[in-house]
């Protein structure tokens, strides 16, 4: 029995998230049926970010065990030949047995893309959000430095979280335009459920005004989901990577 990681990339605009559900197809599901089907053995593989319905990924990890003697490195090309055209396998290779891709060490890096303009652009509706106010990136950086570091970010998660830890640690967070796309970027030791949608929907609220880059601070201090701003919709975020320092 070996274990093999995967390191996977997919377009999640027609998918119900990564983990499998009842209520409709997921990432997860159609990569452990085509495993399957290739290793002839059941195949259950356990993902690093179980991303929500509509959200992208670039470089999701997952492991799996197998008794398979195709070499690790060549399963990805295997199983890219089986797999649909939105997810594709950018690795594959033999790990240790007791790695675990959401219990060992990890850095995740996320990036929202936001397309400002007047008008939306057909071609980019998928994978960015549509705001047509103005938006004022200056000021949502200066809200950026409230939020790196280790806080409490009960404010920026999901009420349906089921964690009773919600410290984390923010070690990165960029606000960054290039005409009409605005780009968030954030990389942390770990998110919430919706931490970093939450995140972002709060410094959109900063961005139109609504909210002074101050106020990001006093969100944090009240640890209540209520008094942060809205979830930004799935479309926009992209998991760009997962990065394993000891392995």
């Amino acid at each position: 029995m070996k274990r093999i990681m995967l390191i996977v990339a997919y377009d999640g605009t027609g998918y119900c998230g990564w983990q499998v559900q009842p209520n409709g197809i997921t990432v997860e599901e159609v990569v452990n049926r085509h495993l399957s089907e290739l290793l002839k053995e059941p195949i259950e593989v356990i993902g690093a970010s179980r991303t929500d319905s509509g959200v992208h990924a670039l470089g999701n990890v997952a492991v799996f065990d197998t008794e398979t003697r195709i070499p690790g490195e060549k399963i990805s090309f295997a199983l890219n030949q089986r797999l649909p055209q939105d997810i594709v396998i950018q690795m594959s290779r033999e790990v240790p047995s007791d790695f675990h891709p959401r219990f060992c060490n990890s850095t995740k890096t996320y990036q929202y893309r936001i397309l400002n303009s007047r008008f939306p652009l057909p071609t980019l509706r998928l994978y960015n959000h549509f705001v047509y106010y103005p938006l004022n990136t200056d000021l949502m950086a200066e809200a950026t430095k409230h939020l790196i570091g280790e806080h409490d970010f009960k404010s920026f998660c999901s009420t349906r979280t089921q964690v009773t830890d919600t410290v984390r640690i923010i070690y990165d967070l960029k606000v960054e335009r290039d005409g009409d796309s605005i780009s968030i970027t954030i990389s942390g030791n770990g998110f919430l459920y919706n931490m970093v949608r939450i995140i972002v929907g709060t410094l959109l609220k900063v961005g139109l005004g609504v909210y002074p880059p101050v106020h990001v601070k006093e969100i944090l201090e009240k640890k209540d989901r209520l008094a942060a701003g809205p979830k930004a919709p799935a479309q926009g975020l992209t998991l760009i990577k997962i990065d394993y320092p000891d392995l």
